[in-house]
């Protein structure tokens, strides 16, 4: 026998042999490589009530020409601005843009078989033509401390909403603004701490040191989502054989029946007593059979917890100020993942 090298795994073959036999001694997995990706960001603005609003195409091309999935994050100079689920490789968002010119860039997430990739920036210039008090929300991830947000079922995830003012000097009360999420996946919430900030005439629009009262508000956003849960099998206790509750659901339509008899004999009238000994029957019957809420109740068990459902989501923090006569609402978006 000879011992042959083939493309890196060792062959033996036997000698004297009109067809020789091989051995592949291959290996016991092969991983396959993620296939790159390029992913390119296209805005397109408008002017809605005197300021600018953008609406983003991006869009995730592969080397392996299948669709891409996940989530890709939208950011300003590296602000989120906007999350949103890929659909065959695809998304789009709208977001609100304060005046000045603003580096917007497309970061896709990456999958099992994708890499990650970010766009190029693209220079969106914004213009506000209104001096009418107004404010942008911003999310800085805190806990995971990535976006998107990757949670297994039974976690939480926290993250740090901005509230920041447009057209404030003009303020002549503080301005309060609620906060609020929507699109969350079944068996999640959402809290905010505190839920309401407030707008005053002097506050920035930036930070110049973390501990200035000027700075713009801030809150805690937490996101709770739930884990499997399992119900026992076993039912509530019942109560004592002394329990008042069972003893009048008892006594009571025995009581009403023997009043109703003695009113009957009285009146003497055949029909009062029949409808009278049904009248005991259906009284008996509820009290003894399943169909009173307390026999349900300790005869069945509660319902098993049901996990948040896998899959990806994207979630609009929305934040509403009134001054009684015109609402003022913004609202911004990131992707949650549930694992």
């Amino acid at each position: 026998m000879r011992g042959l090298i083939c493309r890196g795994l060792r062959l033996w073959t036997v000698a004297g042999l009109s067809a020789a036999a091989a051995i592949c001694l291959l290996p016991t997995a092969v991983r396959a490589e993620s296939a790159p990706t390029q992913t390119t960001l296209n805005a397109t603005t408008r002017q809605v009530s005197g300021r600018t609003k953008a609406t983003l195409q991006i869009a995730v091309a592969s080397d392996d020409a299948t669709a891409a999935t996940g989530a890709v994050s939208i950011y300003d100079s590296g602000k989120l601005v906007a999350g949103a689920v890929l659909a065959d490789g695809t998304a789009t968002a709208d977001v609100s843009l304060p005046s000045g010119t603003h580096n917007l860039t497309a970061v896709y997430a990456g999958d099992t078989t994708h890499t990650s990739s970010t766009s190029l920036a693209s220079a969106v210039p914004a213009a506000t033509t209104t001096s009418t008090p107004s404010f942008t929300l911003g999310l800085t991830p805190i806990s995971p401390t990535s976006f998107p947000m990757t949670l297994t079922a039974g976690a939480a995830g926290t993250v740090t909403v901005t509230v920041t003012p447009e057209n404030n000097s003009t303020l002549s009360a503080p301005m309060t603004v609620t906060l609020s999420c929507s699109g969350l996946p079944d068996n999640s919430s959402c809290t905010f701490s505190p839920t309401s900030v407030q707008i005053l005439s002097t506050t920035a629009s930036s930070c110049t040191t973390a501990t200035s009262s000027t700075c713009p508000p801030t809150a805690t956003m937490t996101l709770q989502t739930q884990a499997q849960g399992t119900a026992s099998n076993k039912s509530p206790s019942r109560p004592g054989k002394g329990s008042n509750v069972v003893t009048w659901a008892i006594l009571l339509p025995g009581m009403l029946g023997l009043g109703g008899l003695a009113w009957s004999a009285r009146r003497k009238l055949w029909l009062s007593r029949m409808m009278l000994i049904a009248a005991i029957a259906v009284f008996v019957s509820l009290g003894l059979s399943g169909c009173n809420p307390q026999y349900n109740y300790y005869h069945h068990a509660p319902d098993a917890n049901y996990p948040t459902p896998s899959g990806s989501y994207t979630i609009t923090v929305t934040g509403q100020s009134s001054d009684g006569l015109t609402a003022t609402t913004a609202n911004t978006t990131f992707v949650l993942t549930v694992k």
